[in-house]
């Protein structure tokens, strides 16, 4: 991985505490914002990068949008100053978290990076490429998410590290919770392909 050219899509100041929030965002919705809201004021972080995906590996690309179409809408959802969206994981060449994490941490040394996340994926997280190396390297802050919030209680990485006050030196996960927001990508494209017009017979 190249990442010494790469260039940031923000301020990379010395000390800063940037949440890095992953994921297809196909498409992006209010749950993203209202998780990135929730990190930037609990967390006091100074941006949220949110990494649009070039194809995540845990999904099937059926019904993928092109990337310049999901960071289109993820740009129109994340009218926020401190919300910057990036396609840098495409720009480095990865795929898995590990990879992204170890070369934007390597790219970018004196950020403080914390990972986000919503209960829902945290409930999956030990499925993820070297988990455990992810939770090595960076706090991992989760998000409390309808629906998923007691399962995620149970997942491998609070049996494994327990849960943090705030944020620490990792391995580290602290839960954030909030007014609960429901939003998900999978509702979003089911309701578009139900509200999509048919087309008559030829």
């Amino acid at each position: 991985m190249a990442a010494h050219w790469v260039t940031p899509p923000g301020p990379v100041e010395r000390g800063l505490r940037i949440g890095l929030l992953g994921g297809s965002f196909n498409p992006a919705h209010e749950g993203h914002l209202y998780a990135s809201l929730i990190a930037l004021r609990k967390l006091k972080l100074d941006y949220v990068w949110w990494l649009v995906s070039p194809g995540n590996p845990l999904k099937s690309a059926s019904g993928m949008a092109d990337l310049l179409t999901r960071m289109g809408g993820a740009a129109e959802i994340a009218r926020h100053p401190r919300i910057r969206i990036t396609d840098i994981e495409s720009r480095l060449g990865t795929r898995y978290t590990i990879d992204t994490v170890t070369a934007l941490r390597r790219r970018f040394p004196q950020v403080k990076f914390v990972w986000l996340m919503g209960s829902d994926n945290l409930a999956q997280f030990s499925r993820w490429r070297r988990w455990q190396d992810i939770a090595a390297k960076v706090p991992i802050a989760v998000v409390r998410r309808p629906g998923s919030a007691l399962a995620s209680l149970n997942a491998a990485p609070v049996r494994r590290y327990g849960l943090a006050r705030g944020l620490k030196r990792p391995p580290a996960l602290v839960m954030l919770d909030g007014r609960r927001n429901p939003a998900s990508s999978t509702a979003l494209r089911r309701m578009a392909a139900v509200l999509e017009p048919r087309l008559p017979p030829c």
